[in-house]
């Protein structure tokens, strides 16, 4: 049974063509009908010659004999593909990236290529009927992934906390997106966690005095250089620190306290000299401290100290005492704040003169000499808030409770009216649909408890909202087919439903009002109103924040990052600072493009890119000063135009000591060409040669070895070629023209259809001629993480069709994302659950 739907249809069929590696251009979009298209390719394409090609290249290994890959195209009916449209999908991705028939092997032309993929792709795209869409099936019950229980927190309640590092990781499918809804599960631990939060961020978001008081540290990581202005936060004119946006929950007195840097055995660092350094809050300055120069009482000089080998041997013990814990303990400051966020900056007086003897930056497994250590820069390790440790008030107004308190009870007057008028509006944002009787009635048993344990009717509010963020209906997006609707039936899903997914896609986050009211009046699906309301949502910062941190840096592997290591020895400019500048290099340039939505394929191809002093130093780009990372044009767009010259990218396929075109291979098929490269067998030594007499080789030399295994060379001639395309890059993402063994770079690869790659240059060239075929990847990543489950073969159909209708406009954001929220896929859903009754 399939509930009708008028929401998705189909367009007609480009005409394709494969050319060069295989992947496949558009060389004439019809002007006619779908029919017409299909007509035309009918019209020059036999079955039999379909059969012939396949029997020539493709049926010696798979066939029911030999059955390589599970795939027997002798027994599959050519003429009938959607009969078997799960293999033959498989077929039409092989020949559309180039990856089959393997190297080394004969290969069709790209004519035949041509015709085998556009015979297949046509036959199966006609057969689909849009009065039968398969929308697939994901889990009736949807757990929020920790950026989105995060997101939710802070838009229902008007905070901004993140409280995501206190919830337990998020399992991801198949190494793919944490916000698919098999692969969330439910543990005690998540329980455990969202109760205690859920106290937590009531209290603050009501104003009631948390139950003690607390200590919350922010550390900086250890191997951020302190050099220069870490934040926009931070005054100019500023060296090091952090700032930190704090939630202070109550009116009332606090700690801030200031702990320097120390190094391995514990010594303060950079006491040599004095500096001073500035506590701020919300930019005011509450103090300027001056830390440094106090030891030189406890010792006879820096000249006998640099000599005197280890620090304990070279002063008194009053001298050890300061260097060790007198020398940053009177950084703290006592404080009254009033409730509200706010901001603490802690930063220094940036010198415009240096000591002599000035160290490079501390890098991740390199120890510094005493003397460098003495005479370096002073730093920031950490700033602590405490308390509050006396209450001076609880009624403030702050940006929460203006959300939360929308009415105040009359003295004398029925309390219970305006808890249930509260807690009905925080519950239908909360529950994403309209609250009934028995949510409200529950949510104010809550109310009288807390009422009568704290005393106050805020302390009823808060009890009934800590219930609200632990209720299912909160923690969980749950699909509730309609009456009648048995399981495998297809049905429309309601405009609540579609409120919810639609926000959930592009902000990470709940329904705003005006998305909720239209989804209440039963108007958001109608089609002129839910265009506008998609590209509003897609207009708003919140979509870009969260597709850029939701999708961009899963699909993008950015969130490997902060684990990069890299051999101190050979790259001894890497360090913590450049890995933060390269993930600001990639989220702004991805957000760029997804705010101005330019075409996907600039990608690829953009001249431009956003860096700060610290990367511009590293990519060898002048004229860029200062800690922001700012959009510029690049002098040499050939070496770093583009995803594929990131340096971040990079660096994250790459070992510690050396490039790897095989990461960097596998990296370029899963992402950027979508060939879904299969992981090695299991009985495969997947290491390469080691000892000193492999190490002198080459890497090409010892691929090659690696290669005379059958079962590794049937992968490693797609991935490596376009590894060593980006040889140029070390293993930290910097340009080179020797490689680790002191030789020229070795960047010649070739593509098994014989195209030569020489650098990434001819790289990114080879893959803007086939454009398409990495929209196509980007098309199949983004509807994946949209509906929160691995894309299957049924629904290839409409990725070909998106991306065909994205093309007129040069293929913008804007046309793939609402092709996304526009596809049956996207707007119904197939019931595997027991009938149920009821609608979200």
């Amino acid at each position: 049974m399939t509930v009708q739907s008028s929401r998705a249809g189909h367009a007609s069929l480009a005409v394709l063509l494969l050319v060069g590696g295989g992947a496949m251009v558009v060389v004439g979009a019809p002007t006619a009908s779908t029919e017409s298209a299909f007509s035309l390719h009918a019209a020059r394409t036999d079955p039999e010659e379909v059969r012939e090609i396949l029997d020539a290249y493709c049926v010696r290994c798979h066939n029911e004999r030999r059955l390589n890959g599970g795939l027997a195209l002798d027994a599959l009916d050519v003429e009938n593909p959607i009969a078997a449209a799960d293999r033959w999908e498989t077929v039409i991705r092989k020949l559309r990236t180039g990856t089959m028939p393997p190297g080394g092997v004969a290969r069709p032309d790209p004519a035949e290529y041509d015709l085998v993929a556009g015979w297949l792709e046509t036959e199966i795209d006609g057969a689909v009927s849009p009065d039968e869409p398969n929308p697939g099936e994901t889990n009736a019950v949807h757990r929020l992934n920790r950026l989105e229980y995060n997101n939710a927190i802070n838009e229902l309640f008007t905070l901004d906390v993140d409280v995501r590092t206190l919830l337990p990781g998020d399992e991801t499918a198949d190494g793919s997106f944490d916000n698919f809804a098999d692969a969330l599960s439910i543990t005690t631990t998540h329980l455990e966690r969202y109760m205690s939060l859920g106290r937590y961020v009531t209290r603050l978001a009501t104003g009631l005095p948390p139950t003690a008081p607390g200590v919350e540290t922010f550390e900086v990581p250890l191997h951020v250089v302190q050099d220069q202005r870490q934040s926009e936060d931070l005054p100019f004119g500023s060296r090091g620190g952090v700032s930190v946006r704090y939630d202070f929950p109550v009116d009332g007195e606090y700690l801030i306290k200031i702990q320097l840097r120390r190094q391995y055995q514990d010594y303060l660092m950079g006491m040599g000299w004095p500096q001073q350094l500035d506590l701020r809050l919300d930019g005011e300055l509450l103090e300027r401290f001056t830390v440094g120069g106090g030891a030189t009482q406890f010792r006879p000089a820096a000249a006998s100290y640099a000599g005197a080998g280890e620090p304990g041997s070279a002063g008194s013990p009053a001298w050890e005492e300061y260097m060790q814990m007198t020398g940053d303990a009177h950084l703290e400051v006592r404080l009254t704040v009033e409730a509200g966020p706010r901001l603490v900056g802690v930063s220094f007086v940036r010198d415009q003169w240096e000591p002599e003897l000035l160290p490079q930056p501390q890098q991740r497994g390199r120890v510094l000499t005493n003397d460098q250590i003495y005479m370096d820069h002073a730093s920031v390790h950490s700033v602590q808030i405490g308390g509050p440790y006396e209450i001076t008030g609880t009624d403030r107004e702050t940006p929460s409770r203006e959300e939360i308190f929308v009415c105040r009870p009359e003295p004398g007057s029925e309390e219970e009216v305006c808890a249930a008028q509260i807690l009905a509006r925080m519950a239908r944002r909360a529950f994403r649909r309209p609250t009934t009787e028995q949510d409200v009635e529950m949510l104010l048993g809550f109310f009288r408890q807390g009422r009568a344990e704290g005393g106050s009717f805020d302390a009823g509010v808060q009890l009934a909202l800590e219930r609200l963020v632990v209720d299912p209906e909160f923690l969980f997006r749950i699909y509730r087919a309609p009456a009648g609707v048995e399981s495998g039936d297809v049905y429309d899903l309601d405009d609540i439903a579609v409120a919810s997914r639609l926000s959930f896609f592009l902000w990470s986050s709940i329904p705003d009002e005006p998305l909720l009211e239209l989804a209440e009046n039963g108007r958001l699906t109608e089609p002129a109103v839910y265009e506008e309301q998609v590209r509003r949502m897609l207009a708003d910062p919140r979509a870009i924040d969260a597709l850029v941190e939701g999708f961009a840096a899963q699909w993008l592997n950015l969130r490997l990052l902060p684990e990069k290591l890299a051999d101190p020895l050979k790259y001894p400019d890497f360090d913590d600072s450049l890995l933060d500048a390269y993930r600001q290099e990639t989220e702004m340039f991805v957000a760029y493009n997804l705010r101005e939505d330019r075409p996907i394929p600039e990608l690829l191809s953009a001249d431009y890119t956003f860096v700060n002093e610290r990367l511009a130093r590293f990519y060898d780009i002048p004229g860029v000063y200062g800690s922001r990372p700012r959009r510029v044009t690049l002098p040499n767009p050939d070496q770093r135009g583009g995803l594929l010259a990131h340096g971040g990218l990079m660096a994250i396929t790459a070992y510690p000591d050396r490039t790897s075109p095989v990461l960097r291979g596998k990296w370029l098929l899963d992402n950027i060409l979508g060939a879904n490269p299969a992981p090695p067998p299991a009985n495969v030594d997947t290491s390469l040669d080691q000892g000193r007499e492999a190490e002198a080789l080459g890497i090409r030399e010892r691929l090659e070895r690696h290669r005379e295994d059958p079962l590794c060379a049937s992968c490693h001639t797609l991935m490596d070629p376009l590894g060593f395309a980006l040889e140029e890059f070390d293993a930290v993402g910097a340009w080179r023209d020797t490689d680790e063994t002191g030789g020229p770079v070795d960047n010649v690869g070739t593509w098994p259809s014989g195209v030569e790659l020489n650098g990434v240059a001819s790289l990114r060239a080879l893959l803007l001629d086939y454009d398409d075929q990495f929209v196509r990847t980007v098309t199949e990543k983004l509807m994946s993480y949209a509906l929160g489950r691995p894309l299957e073969y049924f629904d290839q159909p409409t990725v070909r069709q998106i991306v065909r209708d994205a093309e007129a406009g040069g293929y913008r954001w804007s046309s793939i994302v609402l092709g996304i929220t526009k596809s049956a896929a996207f707007l119904m859903r197939r019931s595997v659950e027991a009938q149920s009754v009821g609608a979200q």
